[in-house]
């Protein structure tokens, strides 16, 4: 297939891809059909649906999407136990990670337990001084006082400290990866489990914890008790589903599409909270969740104080929302700054080792352990590879690494660990967490490296950038980008539609902060759309068009709207240029 537009190599080195034969005759069967715009209709067809399904892929629901969480192996058993605990006014104490997914489903817990009277005990872990997971130390001081210990995202793999609890109950309620054998609790319910064969294995821990709700209101219900209203949590499952970038398809979609909506009624104090701190002046989108909300809460965990993000999402005190939200907020800039410093460092070091590797890799000393997940991200975008970023401190490393579609980067950091050549390790497809030894570092990552190759990760090429089509500036309006929304929400494995926009002369051009860039695009027939690029100096795009000397550009990107002071306006988030020829 010839390159969309003639873009064979563009500014960021990619290859413009559009719709295939078939895909734009699908396309315009949707249109027929469904009564769509073919803009929206190309949109659909990329996505795989069918002229009859279009328009119910536009309205998900989450009744019909939702499974009978009784799929789930030992899904029944932790309800009744759960159930149980209400029922017996139980101490009920709650071991969360420290992440987004750990906060969200902490949250969803203390306040449908709160709605019975219970106050849980919440304990997150210090990501430097504890690392991921259950340990003895915390696992044996909270049975001491506790009937009932729920482990949310993460416990599947911590069958030492979960041996260590003597007299208390332990539910683990995860998605990452599960071993060979489960920790001896009193139910596991993960969809990741090994003997587990259901579809559902994209659900994050939020989402898990959320139907483990839904089944213990199933089982109050059946004892005409009353119930939480379970449809204002899902702005937390919503949350978390987007942050710990799990794929936005079947339930996922319908409940962060409907979670954004609950979202949008501005209920939970410690969103309204975070939202405003943020300056989010819009409706929230997928967008707001993953590069505004997730990670100023990520912040506390990363940076700061690990609970803080749990106690903002699930506080009813608005004084106290605020208050967590500033705090957040100021963390937040401060782990900017650590990332900016290794993030730099990383890039040089795995530069020198080549970036045509089948991992990329880099580690320092003192590098902070909060931010090391954010720049193998970074690492990740920049090479297209599976990439991991290690801080060492003396005897041990600790890392965190992220992956590209198709490349399973979770088993393979399980196998090393099964192998014994790292200390500790463990994640899903997507990313891991490892511990390894300072004096076996290389040993471990070619052993990784080898591993990853056996998967293909050697032979994956620059990435290409997949547009759903062209349109001129005149044609983008806010009522089109809310007829593309519609099928959103847009993330992990659903991406949002990407339209080229042909043959655009610059008229003007800003630098916005260290690396954005401000632009406003003309087109052939003197139309013009606003558009910004985030991080633009960082690449070769922010010098590219600040001194564009009258050239045209095709430009590439998102359409959005900006209500920017009240007023309603279409702006592209460039994403990548291509000087016309």
């Amino acid at each position: 297939m010839p390159p969309f537009l003639g873009v064979e190599n563009s500014a960021t080195g990619r290859r413009w891809v559009g719709l295939s034969d078939a895909q734009d005759r699908h396309a315009q069967a949707i249109s027929q059909q469904a009564g769509l715009p073919e803009i929206v209709a190309r949109t659909l067809a990329r996505r795989g649906v069918s002229p009859e399904e279009a328009k119910a892929f536009l309205s998900p629901s989450l009744r019909d999407l939702m499974p009978n969480p009784s799929i789930l192996k030992d899904m029944d058993k932790a309800a009744e136990r759960i159930c149980h605990a209400v029922d017996e006014n139980q101490k009920v104490a709650i071991f969360a990670d420290y992440d987004v997914d750990g906060a969200t489903s902490a949250a969803l817990l203390i306040t449908w337990l709160r709605d019975f009277n219970l106050t849980a005990t919440l304990y997150v872990p210090d990501r430097i001084d504890e690392g991921y997971g259950p340990n003895d130390e915390a696992m044996q001081m909270l049975a001491d006082d506790h009937d009932l210990i729920i482990c949310v995202d993460c416990g599947t793999l911590s069958h030492g400290p979960i041996a260590a609890v003597i007299g208390t109950d332990v539910i683990v309620l995860d998605h990452h990866t599960g071993g060979e054998t489960l920790p001896d609790a009193f139910a596991v319910v993960n969809p990741n489990r090994q003997d587990e064969d259901t579809e559902y294995g994209y659900l994050c821990a939020a989402g898990v914890v959320f139907l483990a709700l839904v089944a213990c209101n199933r089982i109050l219900k059946a004892a005409n008790k009353p119930v939480p209203n379970l449809m204002n949590a899902l702005d937390l499952a919503a949350l978390g589903t987007v942050a710990d970038v799990a794929p936005l398809i079947g339930f996922n979609r319908a409940l962060v599409r409907q979670g954004l909506a609950i979202m949008g009624a501005r209920l939970r104090p410690g969103l309204v909270a975070l939202a405003d701190a943020a300056k989010m002046n819009s409706a929230p989108t997928s967008y707001h969740l993953g590069f505004l909300l997730g990670p100023r809460i990520n912040a506390g965990g990363r940076v700061g104080k690990a609970d803080l993000g749990a106690r903002l999402l699930s506080t009813t005190d608005m004084d106290e929302a605020c208050s967590i939200a500033d705090k957040l907020n100021q963390l937040n800039d401060a782990r900017r700054e650590i990332e900016a410093h290794v993030q730099l460092l990383a890039m040089e070091q795995a530069e020198e080792r080549g970036f045509d590797r089948p991992l990329v890799w880099a580690a320092g000393e003192g590098w902070h352990a909060g931010v090391v997940g954010i720049v193998a991200s970074r690492l990740k975008e920049a090479t297209n590879r599976p990439a991991i970023v290690i801080g060492l401190d003396g005897n041990e490393g600790k890392g965190s690494g992220r992956s590209v579609t198709g490349i399973d980067l979770g088993s393979a950091v399980a196998t090393c660990t099964r192998e014994g050549i790292l200390l500790k390790g463990g994640g899903h497809t997507m990313a891991a967490g490892l511990t390894v030894a300072t004096d076996n570092l290389d040993a471990a990552m070619e052993r990784l490296s080898e591993l990853l190759e056996k998967q293909g990760a050697g032979n994956i090429g620059p990435k290409d950038l997949t547009l759903d089509g062209a349109i001129a500036p005149s044609a983008i309006t806010p009522e089109l980008i809310e007829q593309l929304e519609a099928a959103g929400p847009f993330g992990a494995g659903a991406p949002a539609p990407r339209f080229a926009l042909p043959a655009q002369r610059i008229v003007f051009a800003k630098r916005a902060g260290d690396t954005h860039l401000r632009l406003t695009l003309q087109g052939e027939n003197g139309s013009k759309i606003d558009a910004i690029c985030f991080r633009a100096y960082d690449g070769p795009i922010g010098t590219l068009l600040e001194n564009h000397n009258g050239r045209l550009f095709h430009c590439a990107g998102r359409l959005e709207i900006d209500d920017w002071g009240g007023r309603r306006r279409a702006k592209l988030r460039l994403e990548d240029v291509a000087e016309a020829l």
